[in-house]
């Protein structure tokens, strides 16, 4: 999913500020509501909680795992640049492992929610990698907070890689299953497209401004926890992540029976007539 128009706020008669996914696609959503281009409102509380939990997890990782971040990429690989020019070795180490850490999640959460996009069969995969994702950061959060919020040494460096293979996994989760122009942990793209259309229309995105304002309050929560209690710091996004992957359960626990009974009713009304 590349940084284009936010579902709603284009369409056919706004057009479209860049890629938005492969023509077919059609996505069923983080909960299994969302329509073809525009997020239904469980989903849009999904993304912004997904947003807030990878603002601080950058935070986290960024203030206490080697100045380096586990979603912003673009970032790392200037950071791996700048490591060269100033011989830092520690700095190109920690950039290069949250690069590949990144890129293992991406394909991990790739191949788990692979398939025909926007399927309805989509939603228990994107189930599935949510819960791998759960995992990962509730094991980050128990070594953290073994090691009293203050990880060193080789423990620090095995964080970090978790930490960057949870957000390439929500990366390439949220690719999948979301609407077009919806991401949770890329948005350079998202702030110029919302910029450049309030200087010609005068009209904000009010679904990329209200996602852009998740990721500052996730990274504030994040150094806040940093700088108070160090070792609930993974808290938030662990319990945020987990939150949405609850939420997604209940909602197929909803959805599923009313579906079946659905499909039974058609049919018995074909026999009957």
């Amino acid at each position: 999913m590349s940084d284009s128009r936010p579902p709603g706020e284009g369409g056919a008669e706004g057009g479209s500020d860049g890629p938005a996914g492969p023509p077919d696609r059609a996505s069923s959503g983080l909960t299994g509501g969302s329509g073809r281009d525009r997020p239904g409102g469980a989903d849009l509380a999904a993304a912004v909680a997904l947003t807030v939990a990878t603002g601080s997890m950058d935070a986290v990782a960024f203030l206490s795992l080697g100045g380096v971040f586990t979603s912003v990429m673009t970032a790392n690989l200037s950071l791996l640049g700048m490591s060269a020019g100033t011989r830092d070795p520690q700095l190109a180490g920690d950039a290069a492992l949250a690069l590949t850490g990144y890129a293992l999640g991406a394909l991990v959460g790739g191949r788990i929610v692979h398939g025909p996009s926007g399927s309805p069969g989509r939603r228990r995969p994107a189930r599935r990698a949510l819960a791998v994702e759960v995992v990962a950061l509730g094991a980050l959060w128990g070594l953290w907070a073994a090691a009293g919020g203050h990880p060193g040494g080789g423990r620090r460096t095995g964080l970090l890689a978790l930490a960057a293979v949870a957000m390439g996994g929500q990366s390439a989760l949220v690719r999948a299953v979301a609407p077009p122009g919806v991401s949770t942990t890329y948005f350079t793209g998202m702030l110029t497209n919302l910029l450049a259309d309030l200087a010609a229309t005068g009209k904000v995105r009010w679904v990329t401004a209200a996602l852009l304002a998740a990721l500052v309050a996730g990274a504030a929560g994040g150094g806040l926890l940093i700088a108070l209690a160090p070792p609930a710091a993974p808290a938030l996004p662990t319990g945020l992540v987990a939150a949405v992957w609850l939420g997604s359960l209940a909602s197929a626990a909803r959805t599923g029976p009313r579906g079946r009974g659905g499909r039974g009713g058609r049919g018995g009304q074909g026999r009957r007539g």
